[in-house]
């Protein structure tokens, strides 16, 4: 189990506060108490999302990320907890995934560990 403390979720809000979907993901996150997969469940639902809980649902949405997150230019930041540069380039150019679970992956990847995430690839 993932958790994401209160100072992490206040650190990603000032960050994240131009992006609604970002700032209600982090809101669920917190209702949630910090357990990541919970809250990344209840974004799912509340996008439409059919999700099987299987080990590393997670890392399913995450893999379809992986070609952004692992470029050099967002790396850094991501290592540094820094999100808004990387969500304002995933805002204005869509993924495969809803918009609704990009800040939960995104937690997850850094969580997880950015660096081994992505030479594993």
């Amino acid at each position: 189990m993932m958790i994401v403390t209160a100072e992490e979720i206040a650190q990603y809000r000032a960050q994240l506060a131009d992006y609604p979907e970002a700032l209600e993901a982090l809101d669920v996150i917190e209702k949630c108490e910090g357990d990541l997969e919970d809250a990344a469940l209840v974004v799912a639902k509340r996008a439409k999302i059919e999700v099987v809980r299987a080990p590393k649902w997670l890392d399913e949405y995450a893999k379809q990320l992986r070609e952004v997150l692992c470029r050099k230019e967002f790396r850094e930041d991501l290592l540094n907890n820094s999100f808004n540069v990387v969500v304002a380039y995933l805002f204005l150019n869509p993924p495969t995934i809803p918009l609704a679970m990009i800040t939960p992956v995104l937690i997850y990847v850094t969580k997880r560990g950015l660096n081994q995430w992505c030479e594993n690839c």
